[in-house]
């Protein structure tokens, strides 16, 4: 009675794990209602753009964080900012690199729950070949079937060595640059 009993517990362990799993494998990026921007400053100037194809593998989970897993890449030959001349340099080696790297990648390496819908999501960004632990706050809000990640991630462009060559000198293209999320997803477990 006692081997059928654990027998019993273990296919209904078995059973919800897999119910979890089905779950969390089931959360989709909407790309239409999401965006990946980014701004720097050229000579003291805000210069802004985007990245127009990117795509997420989440398994977030709100009832235990810590066990979520997100996987991010960004494809570095979308990157624009609106102007020819500027979208043309994007591209070649001194900036992205897109023929040797076309991807940008951000893999977690620990969610962390602060409360009231934050959280901190550590991981490694690479770029360019160029990998760094990086700490990534981002709020989840929800809307119907709709789950809403935003945040900033600031970073030092030649960590990364994009704008390498003679794009180094930081008094025409700051170092600092602000990247700002905002990832709609569906599937996620209720905040």
């Amino acid at each position: 009675m006692k081997t059928m009993f654990k027998t019993s517990a273990a296919i209904a362990a078995l059973g919800v794990a897999a119910f979890s799993s089905a779950a969390l494998a089931d959360q989709v990026l909407v790309p239409a209602q999401s965006a990946i921007n980014f701004e720097a400053k050229q000579m003291g100037v805000p210069l802004k753009g985007h990245f127009k194809k990117f795509d997420a593998k989440i398994n977030f989970d709100t009832a235990k964080p810590e066990a979520s897993k997100i996987h991010f890449s960004v494809d570095t030959g979308s990157a624009t900012m609106g102007a020819k001349e500027t979208d043309a340099e994007l591209p070649k080696a001194d900036w992205f690199n897109v023929a040797k790297f076309p991807q940008a990648t951000f893999d977690s390496s620990a969610v962390k729950a602060l409360g009231g819908g934050k959280y901190q999501v550590d991981g490694t960004l690479t770029i360019k070949g160029n990998a760094q632990k990086v700490s990534v706050p981002l709020v989840l809000t929800q809307s119907g079937a709709i789950t809403t990640a935003t945040g900033t991630l600031p970073l030092k462009r030649l960590t990364f060595k994009i704008g390498d060559g003679d794009w180094k000198d930081t008094s025409m293209v700051a170092d600092e640059v602000n990247v700002q999320f905002k990832l709609a997803l569906t599937g996620v477990g209720k905040i």
